[in-house]
């Protein structure tokens, strides 16, 4: 097979067609930047700007809790705007803040820069997420899946890269990391701007003969018809409402409760195994970065291929079990690496990264799939705003419920789990009911039309 018809054979795996393939791109330089600034963020502020550990404590503290509102302003602004603009503008406003950075050593100013940097960051993940929904139609577990292992692919990259000027340890070369992130946000946002704007079941196309205020114009079968959403009939307009409010919606606010503490692998693997390996257990403390070593490569290895598990809201629903399965095991190793010996601990160690990165990826297919399926059209970013509150809530909590774990010893660690189980359970329960309901609904909808409903014009 010739080099093209390979390259072609490739293209035609990934959902999206041209602008799914530049996102692909987007997702690799943008992480590649950020795995070369994430490792130096703290040394450059302690080493270069000359802040207290406390301070840089403080400032990204503060910064990440800033980044939480991210979420739900960028998902507002998706249903009302182009998704490319603001996420352009989301792009350019981090390499504008991390810019910034290099201009001052005042602590004031820099716990700013670095708010606006985190605001944007959060909102960005959200766009970048919502813009994969709309592109890949219904095969976006897929286009998830693809996307999630380019962007590790860019991290270990990146991380790499970083590693090697951190050797040097010279002020110039903790600038020279900052300046790459830059470079990587103003290339990604030049990317972006070349990308073709989605159709949108939120916001009405201008000129469209068929288009009401209000109606959804997206058809069966196009990136903007999510499973679990009502769309409308070919020739047929809704009547004009107010759109769906995520704020007001109970059992979508409590999905959003359950799935911040289902993202706890995070914290458990950048945190919390680190900071075991060095206060409990008789590991040698360079196995901390291999085992992220070994997370990165089964997070490439395994995403795409297990996405096709999770391709209906009913399929990631059933991974939700063994996700805690995967989630428990893990505890237990952990609480068995803590019982002595260098060789115990390393394998019960091994086993735990292994089996959390397995809980990561399961989560990652189910999360993405329900967030898209249980938020109506007429609303989606909205919707997604607030789910990404979830994420941005573990980030800042997670590390504290972690370390809290760490202090308690090792038998709090399958105290986690158990909570983890409790969780899915109900996170199990709330999805099956929704969906439930959806799928009434849809039926009640098509019922009228079929007796009452004709039409337009």
């Amino acid at each position: 097979m010739s080099l093209r018809r390979k390259r072609s054979a490739l293209y035609a795996r990934i959902p999206g067609g041209a602008d799914g393939r530049r996102m692909l791109w987007i997702a690799l330089i943008n992480k590649m930047g950020t795995g070369l600034w994430m490792g130096a963020a703290a040394l450059y502020f302690t080493l270069v700007a000359g802040l207290s550990v406390a301070e840089v404590g403080v400032l990204l503290g503060v910064s990440g809790a800033v980044g939480i509102a991210g979420a739900p302003l960028a998902g507002h602004l998706a249903d009302r705007f182009p998704v490319t603009r603001i996420l352009i503008g989301a792009q350019l406003q981090q390499a504008v803040a991390l810019l910034a950075l290099l201009t001052t050593d005042d602590f004031a100013l820099l716990l700013l820069y670095s708010a606006v940097n985190s605001l944007a960051d959060r909102g960005a993940n959200v766009l970048t997420k919502l813009y994969a929904a709309r592109i890949a139609g219904p095969d976006r577990t897929r286009y998830q899946a693809v996307q999630r292992t380019v962007s590790n692919a860019g991290w270990a990259v990146g991380g790499l890269a970083g590693a090697c000027a951190l050797a040097v340890g010279t002020t110039h070369a903790y600038q020279a990391l900052l300046l790459g992130n830059v470079v990587s946000f103003l290339a990604a946002a030049a990317l972006t701007l070349r990308c073709a704007e989605p159709p949108s079941p939120s916001r009405v196309v201008s000129g469209s003969p068929t288009a009401t205020p209000g109606s959804i114009t997206a058809a069966p079968g196009s990136p903007a018809a999510t499973p679990g959403s009502i769309t409308a009939a070919p020739g047929a307009t809704t009547a004009p409402g107010p759109a769906s409010n995520p704020w007001r919606d109970r059992s979508f606010l409590l999905f959003t409760v359950t799935e911040a503490a289902l993202f706890l692998d995070d914290a458990v693997l950048q945190v919390g195994i680190p900071l075991w390996i060095v206060h409990a257990t008789d590991a040698p403390h360079g196995l901390a970065p291999l085992l992220m070593v070994l997370n990165c490569v089964l997070v490439v290895g395994c995403q795409v291929p297990l996405s096709r598990f999770g391709s209906t809201p009913e399929r990631a629903r059933a991974l939700l079990v063994p996700l805690a399965v995967c989630f428990v095991v893990g505890c237990a190793a952990l609480t068995v690496s803590a019982l002595g010996g260098t060789g115990v601990a390393v394998a019960a160690l091994t086993v735990a990264a292994i089996a959390l990165t397995f809980a990561e990826i399961l989560h990652a297919i189910a999360s993405w799939e329900l967030s898209i399926a249980l938020a109506p059209g007429d609303a989606q970013g909205a919707y997604l705003g607030v789910h990404g509150l979830s994420s941005s809530a573990q980030r800042s909590g997670g590390p504290l419920l972690v370390t809290a774990v760490i202090a308690a010893g090792p038998l709090a660690w399958p105290v986690l789990g158990a909570g983890v189980i409790v969780t899915v359970s109900a996170q199990s329960r709330l999805v099956r009911r929704r969906l439930e309901r959806q799928r009434a609904e849809v039926s009640r909808v098509s019922d009228g039309r079929a007796v009452g409903v004709h039409p337009a014009g």
